[in-house]
C-alpha cells in the first residue's frame, strides 16, 4: 500500500474528525435513524431516508479518514533537519521577482492544504517547484496566469 505524507498536526486533525463522527454523528444518525422508523411506514418517510442516506455518508467518511491514517507517513516538521533545503513540512518565505511582494507557505499534505492559512499541498506547481530549493534559489512556477519567478527567502522546520 502506497503511502503519503501529512504533518503530525494534519493527523492530529484527521484522528479528531475520526472521534467526532464515531462518537458524536454515528450515534445521532442511528438515533434518528430509529425515531423514523417509530413513525411506521418507511416506504413513504423522508425523514428514514435523509438518516439513511446521512448514515451512508458518515460510515463512507469513517472509512475514508480510517484509510488515510493507515497509509499515511506522518512527519514532523520541527524534527526535519534537510540542511536548508525546501521539503515536505518546510516553511518557506518567498519573494515574487517580478513585484517584490512576499509570501510564507508550509508545504503540507493534501487534507491539510489551505491557502488562505499559508498551507500548500505538496503535489501543487509551486511545491513541485520548490522542493530542493534552498536559500538564495529562484523557483520558476508555471501558474494559470504564465510563468511566475520567486526567491527563496527563507526556510524554516518548525
Amino acid at each position: 500500500m502506497a503511502t503519503y505524507p501529512i504533518t503530525k498536526r494534519g493527523a492530529e486533525i484527521l484522528k479528531a474528525e475520526l472521534h467526532r463522527l464515531k462518537t458524536v454523528e454515528r450515534p445521532a444518525v442511528i438515533q434518528a435513524i430509529s425515531e423514523a422508523r417509530a413513525q411506521g411506514d418507511l416506504s413513504e418517510n423522508a425523514d428514514y431516508d435523509a438518516a439513511k442516506e446521512r448514515q451512508g455518508f458518515i460510515e463512507g467518511r469513517i472509512q475514508e479518514v480510517e484509510g488515510k491514517l493507515s497509509a499515511a507517513q506522518v512527519i514532523d516538521p520541527s524534527g526535519v533537519d534537510a540542511g536548508g533545503r525546501v521539503v515536505f513540512g518546510a516553511t518557506v518565505e518567498l519573494e515574487d521577482e517580478n513585484t517584490g511582494d512576499r509570501v510564507k507557505y508550509q508545504i503540507v499534505g493534501e487534507d491539510e492544504a489551505d491557502l488562505k492559512l499559508g498551507l500548500i499541498n505538496i503535489s501543487s506547481p509551486i511545491a513541485r517547484a520548490l522542493i530542493g530549493k534552498e536559500e538564495g534559489d529562484t523557483a520558476v512556477v508555471q501558474a494559470p496566469g504564465g510563468e511566475r519567478s520567486y526567491e527563496v527567502v527563507s526556510v524554516h522546520y518548525i
